[in-house]
């Protein structure tokens, strides 16, 4: 059964993924999978391995030592794990979803999220993990590892939630666009919703006649406006959100590959960082 796959760890970001789990579980009508994932870690390595340059005897009771203290680490992690699950299942339960299970794994994040996605409509992530999460010029290390290698649209939760209730679309014709725009008119997630299109470009004929297509496409049903602004996508993107309450920002992701994206930058990446909205990612 197709399910909302929502990750959560120890980032105040947790509760934000939740609610906005919760709100697409409805909409969705579909179950919530609530994954927290325990990283692999090396105690030795993590601790600095001095076994080398001291005496046998202290050397064995050194890794004696150390073995303990990482069957104690493993012991801590997996009992935070379950109250996170715990707490993140009632907050999800309250919030409405359709129906919740949680799943505790161990290993590699962005594995066990490509693993456990195979089953899911939409990936639910907070912005920014534990380890990054006062890091507010940054993005977590791991989200764009995880929305380039996915094949699901990926939900980039801010750390303060507000229903959506507006949607502001960043459309450029590309071919990444025009699947965010198939899932803007297919699914039951953007039903009723008001949807703005936004282009940062020059404003003639193409362009207008691309947006009124766009427009097109998600019918007449829905209310839809169109900007046509000229400027650096990330600036005037920006300004719409800001200018838009209650807003989640839909758009397709890195349509350039990784290296490009080191050299001239990534708008994908500026949005996630730069605004305070949910960001619905499609690749």
């Amino acid at each position: 059964m197709e399910h909302v796959l929502a990750c959560i760890d120890a980032s105040s970001y947790a509760d934000s993924v939740c609610d906005l789990a919760a709100w697409a579980s409805k909409r969705l009508q579909m179950p919530v999978e609530l994954l927290h994932v325990v990283q692999r870690s090396d105690a030795v390595a993590a601790r600095g391995d001095l076994s080398g340059a001291i005496g046998l005897g202290v050397k064995t009771n050194l890794m004696e030592e150390l073995v303990e203290l990482e069957a104690a680490d493993a012991k801590l992690k997996v009992e935070r794990g379950r109250l996170l699950l715990a707490a993140g299942e009632k907050r999800l339960r309250e919030g409405g979803a359709f129906d919740v299970r949680t799943l505790h794994r161990h290993g590699g994040i962005v594995e066990t999220i490509l693993e456990r996605e195979e089953g899911a409509r939409v990936v639910v992530i907070g912005k920014r993990g534990a380890s990054h999460e006062f890091a507010s010029g940054h993005i977590g290390s791991k989200i764009e590892r995880v929305v380039r290698a996915s094949t699901k649209p990926v939900l980039v939760a801010s750390r303060d939630y507000a229903e959506p209730r507006n949607i502001v679309f960043a459309y450029d014709a590309s071919p990444a666009a025009d699947r965010a725009l198939g899932r803007l008119v297919e699914s039951t997630l953007f039903t009723g919703l008001p949807v703005n299109i936004v282009m940062a470009d020059t404003d003639n004929e193409a362009h207008r006649r691309a947006l009124d297509g766009a427009a097109a496409r998600l019918g007449a049903e829905r209310e839809i406006t169109t900007t046509l602004e000229r400027g650096k996508p990330e600036a005037v993107i920006a300004k719409v959100v800001e200018q838009t309450s209650a807003a989640m920002l839909v758009m397709g992701a890195y349509g350039h590959s990784p290296i490009r994206t080191l050299m001239v930058g990534s708008t994908t990446t500026t949005m996630i960082r730069t605004v305070h909205v949910p960001v619905l990612l499609v690749r």
